[in-house]
């Protein structure tokens, strides 16, 4: 089992210790590349698809680098809406 298919069924078991990290490796995976805003953006992050246009937006986890329930039922709900997260991450 692939290590991103690992991710992906954590983050749907809805972890309580899912990180940043973690995110951001799955995002690079399915195209997004984090959109920089300058210095006043502070712990607000964007994540763009080019592909797809998609962005999802939050902020990231601090001072522990461990994603809130509301981000993950954020995160699942948006990347299900974008087809990321169906039957073919099985394939993955």
């Amino acid at each position: 089992m692939s290590r991103l298919k690992k991710l992906i069924e954590r983050l749907l078991k809805k972890p309580k210790d899912f990180s940043f990290s973690d995110l951001e490796k799955m995002l690079l995976f399915f195209g997004y590349d984090e959109i920089k805003t300058g210095k006043t953006s502070g712990s607000r992050v964007a994540y763009y698809n080019s592909e797809t246009k998609h962005i999802i937006r939050l902020h990231k986890p601090h001072p522990k680098p461990i994603l809130k329930i509301y981000q993950i039922n954020y995160l699942i709900e948006e990347l299900k809406k974008e087809g990321f997260l169906n039957e073919e991450y099985n394939n993955i």
